[in-house]
């Protein structure tokens, strides 16, 4: 069925129910569109609308409401922002749509996108309101009189208690990602901002998938809404390659540790199934020296922002992240999905992978499944109606020729750069002190130790590399449908029941410094955070960082090697757990014969100091949590 802005529905029908077309699409010159938004169109190279615009640019354009079920990644910003720009009086500075997203990025995306398509329509202002920033800058723009606004519930609703927002002129508002925005918590924040608009206004729904809260928020809401559904072999797993591998819980962190080893993807994304799982694995993968972060729903918007930039600019390669946090995440280097945990819904699966090959990109998608999961492997076969590969995890032995085979790729180009005098003379030094050397061991030596391989006495004995043995370390006590988490609980010496426990992993630093920062158990600060927080303000690597001790309202953190002013300076202020860092030195214990409590400092690199928790019962409570 073909739409157009004339075509005569239904008015019996509660819903009517649209087929796209996978074949036959217009271009968008066909539309109808006012001749402003077509020339902006034109301006973006788009030609072919999508699917999802296909059918809702007409039937918006007609004034119909609109349920659209569609991914991210099918261009339905564009499906409801040319409309809505469509029904906009330039003339008249007050707002006319409103957008409500559920998080901030997708805000500020959808805002930009609708900026994009209003370049030529003057006098049309479009302004991102959401939580975590300044509140009187939005208001000022409220006043200057923009039409369009696209914000967060929570954000939009304080502006509405406040009276710096307005929705009596209301006539289009689109809720975006619906699904999300009540699985966040939002319906009742949605429910007050739908009082507040006027009754006679147009409604674009779209959501990823249509459980039954979506449905009855459509049926409350709109009013005979035309259905749009996109094919479930949805256009966003088009171009990436699926496979699975199936992995005991115990042993996940290993295998993907040695996945992205061995990946050629330039960038990838980890989906985990909770926060704490979030904090667990990207920590993990901090400590092997991986460029790596993490964004969860714990993590500050600002921090969050500064992460994706990071990871957009290169100087980040992979990013943990759960489901919430990363909507509205695009970012084109990406070119793995590792599902570390299965979705527990198929269409989760989709929308996850559709984070890779975009746009004609091509990609590559991997999930872990777990023995008793495989049921859900099916489930995911079923929707996406394709077959996924099985994949063989790489194995240490594969990692580690993956490695020298990069070295030896770059031996012809350092040859012909020269100087290599000084490891001629080396060379020629060893041999001469090491005569029954031969010089292939010798070069396969070399090669070895470059790739980090020092023989088998530095692995486990049993064939597990030290990345499953972190796996089961971290991850082996725990059921796979809960996530990962952070086990506090402690014997009445104040040690894990199995034993001290390093931070997020981190290995010891010999001879490191101990430093002090100002977050602890009573704030809620996790070993993951400080990890992430002293990496990514720091300069530092997991290798840098060894024993963590948290304490009630601080904690004690080893770092090996010196840290700028300037570092020292970013990681004061970092913030976890909502409180500034404030690291410095640690002083140790006040001496027991000054009672003023005015410990000496110690030089920087003069090794950790004990830290003892008084032996009173009275002050048993502030044992650290050794990490």
């Amino acid at each position: 069925m073909t739409l157009s802005p004339d075509s005569t529905l239904p008015s019996t029908d509660p819903v009517a129910v649209v087929d796209i077309p996978t074949v036959d699409a217009p271009t968008f010159a066909e539309l109808n569109l006012p001749a402003a938004l077509e020339r902006a169109v034109a301006d973006l190279g788009f030609t072919t609308p999508s699917a999802i615009q296909h059918q809702a640019i007409p039937a918006l354009l007609a004034g119909r409401d609109i349920t659209g079920v569609a991914q991210t990644g099918t261009g339905k910003t564009a499906a409801f922002g040319l409309p809505l720009l469509a029904a906009i009086d330039p003339a008249l500075g007050r707002v006319q749509a409103l957008v409500l997203t559920p998080t901030r990025e997708l805000a500020m995306q959808v805002a930009e996108a609708i900026e994009s398509f209003a370049r030529h329509l003057g006098g049309v202002e479009t302004i991102a309101v959401y939580g975590g920033s300044p509140f009187v800058p939005q208001q000022r723009a409220l006043d200057r009189g923009a039409q369009v606004v696209v914000g967060t519930p929570g954000r939009v609703i304080d502006h509405i208690d406040r009276g710096t927002l307005k929705l009596d002129e209301v006539k289009f508002l689109v809720l975006d990602e619906a699904d999300e925005m009540l699985r966040m918590g939002f319906a009742e924040d949605v429910e007050k901002i739908f009082g507040a608009a006027p009754k006679e206004r147009q409604v674009a729904l779209f959501s990823a998938t249509m459980p039954p809260a979506i449905r009855r928020v459509a049926n409350e809401h709109l009013s005979n809404p035309v259905e749009i559904a996109t094919s479930r072999q949805s256009s966003t797993v088009t171009g990436v390659q699926q496979s699975y591998a199936v992995v005991p819980y115990r042993h996940k962190a290993g295998a993907l540790a040695r996945v992205l080893a061995v990946t050629e993807a330039e960038a990838a994304i980890v989906f985990v199934r909770t926060r704490g799982a979030a904090e667990e694995v990207g920590s993990a993968l901090v400590e092997r020296g991986i460029s790596a972060a993490y964004i969860s729903g714990d993590v500050a918007q600002g921090e969050r922002e500064k992460i994706v930039e990071r990871l957009r600019s290169g100087a980040l390669d992979v990013l943990v992240a759960t489901d919430v946090a990363a909507r509205g995440l695009d970012v084109d280097r990406i070119g793995l999905v590792v599902n570390f945990d299965t979705p527990s819904e198929p269409e989760t699966y989709v929308h996850r992978i559709g984070r890779t090959g975009r746009a004609g990109r091509t990609g590559e998608a991997l999930t872990f499944v777990t023995p008793s999961e495989q049921h859900r492997l099916r489930q995911i076969e079923r929707l996406t109606r394709t077959q996924l590969t099985e994949l063989r995890i790489p194995s240490p032995v594969d990692v580690s020729a993956h490695r020298v085979q990069q070295l030896l790729g770059k031996v012809t180009e350092r040859v012909v750069a020269g100087r290599l005098d000084l490891y001629r003379e080396a060379v020629a030094v060893f041999g001469a002190q090491n005569p029954g050397t031969d010089i292939e061991d010798l070069v396969a030596a070399l090669a070895a130790l470059a790739v980090g391989d020092e023989g088998p006495e530095a692995r486990p004995a049993h064939g597990d590399d030290m990345d499953d043995a972190l796996g089961r370390a971290r991850f082996g006590a725990e059921r796979p449908d809960r996530g990962a988490r952070t086990d506090n609980r402690s014997d009445p010496r104040g040690e894990h029941r199995n034993g001290p426990r390093g931070g997020a992993g981190v290995r010891r630093a010999e001879g490191g410094t101990r430093y002090r920062v100002a977050v602890g158990h009573t704030h809620g600060a996790q070993p993951g955070a400080i990890v992430g927080a002293l990496t990514n303000e720091g300069g530092l690597t997991g290798k840098d960082l060894g024993k963590i001790d948290i304490f009630p309202s601080f904690s004690l953190v080893e770092i090996q090697g010196t840290i700028t002013p300037e570092a020292f300076d970013r990681i004061a202020r970092a913030r976890v757990a909502g409180k500034p860092l404030r690291i410095r030195l640690d002083d140790g214990p006040a001496p027991r014969a000054n009672h003023a409590g005015h410990g000496a400092s110690r030089p920087a690199g003069s090794g950790p100091r004990e830290h003892r928790a008084p032996s009173t019962d009275r002050k048993a409570r502030h044992r650290p949590v050794a990490y």
